[in-house]
C-alpha cells in the first residue's frame, strides 16, 4: 500500500532509498515521490542518477490525475526503418511489462522521449503474423488517436474503454511522443488506496474457507 511505501522510504537513509527507488519505473517513482516530504523528496531526486531524475521530474510537473501524470516515459520506441525483427526484440526486453509490450511505437529520432515526430502505433499481434523482414511503419494502426499529457483521468479512462487497449501513446502539441499511460496506470488510480489490502483479505479468507 502506498502509505506503507512511503514510510519505508522515509525511514531508509537517502542513498538507500533512492537505490530503490531507480529500480522502480519511473511513474512508480514519481507518484512515491510526490508523497514524501518535499525537501526529502528533493534530497533523493538530487542523489539519482540524472537520466533517471529528470524522467521523474518531468512526470511530476503534471497533475497526477492526467495522462502526463500517469505515463511512463520509457514506452518502446522504434525508428521509422525498423523492422518485425527489430520489433520483436524490442518488446521482448525483461524491463518491459506485458502492457507496455502491447505497442510498440514508431517515431523520428531522437528516439529518448520526447522523441522526434511521432509516426504511429503497432500492435504485437500484428506483429507476430508478419515475416521478420517487414518495416514496422508500414504496420501502424492509423485508427489510434494519441493522448494528449493534459487528458484527465474520465477522458483517459474512456479512451481505453473505446479503443479496447491496454497501452496509450501521449503526445505533446509537437507530435513528440512524450511516454505511454498502460490501463493498470489508469486503475491504480482509480481504484480505492486500500483496495490491494482488501483484495488479499478476501483472497486469505478464501483460502481458510
Amino acid at each position: 500500500p502506498e502509505d506503507e511505501q512511503v514510510d519505508v522510504i522515509a525511514s531508509l537513509d537517502t542513498e538507500r532509498a533512492d537505490d530503490v527507488l531507480e529500480e522502480m519505473g519511473p511513474d512508480d517513482a514519481a507518484d512515491l515521490i510526490a508523497e514524501l516530504d518535499s525537501e526529502l523528496a528533493e534530497t533523493i531526486l538530487e542523489q539519482m542518477e540524472p537520466e533517471e531524475a529528470r524522467d521523474v521530474r518531468t512526470l511530476l510537473s503534471y497533475d497526477a490525475a492526467t495522462a502526463g501524470g500517469l505515463m511512463n516515459p520509457e514506452p518502446v520506441i522504434l525508428n521509422a526503418d525498423a523492422t518485425v525483427a527489430d520489433a520483436l526484440a524490442a518488446v521482448r526486453r525483461q524491463e518491459i511489462t506485458p502492457a507496455m509490450a502491447a505497442l510498440a511505437f514508431i517515431c523520428r529520432p531522437p528516439m529518448d522521449t520526447p522523441t522526434g515526430r511521432y509516426l504511429g502505433a503497432v500492435h504485437i499481434q500484428r506483429l507476430l503474423r508478419e515475416p521478420p523482414s517487414v518495416l514496422a511503419a508500414g504496420l501502424i494502426d492509423s485508427d489510434i488517436t494519441p493522448l494528449t499529457p493534459q487528458s484527465n483521468i474520465a477522458q483517459v479512462s474512456r479512451y481505453f474503454a473505446t479503443y479496447d487497449l491496454v497501452c496509450a501513446p501521449v503526445v505533446d502539441a509537437e507530435r513528440r511522443l512524450l511516454g505511454a499511460v498502460t490501463v493498470d496506470d489508469v486503475l491504480d488510480h482509480i481504484l480505492p488506496n486500500d483496495w490491494r489490502g482488501v483484495q488479499l483479505d478476501r483472497l486469505d479468507a478464501e483460502v481458510t474457507d
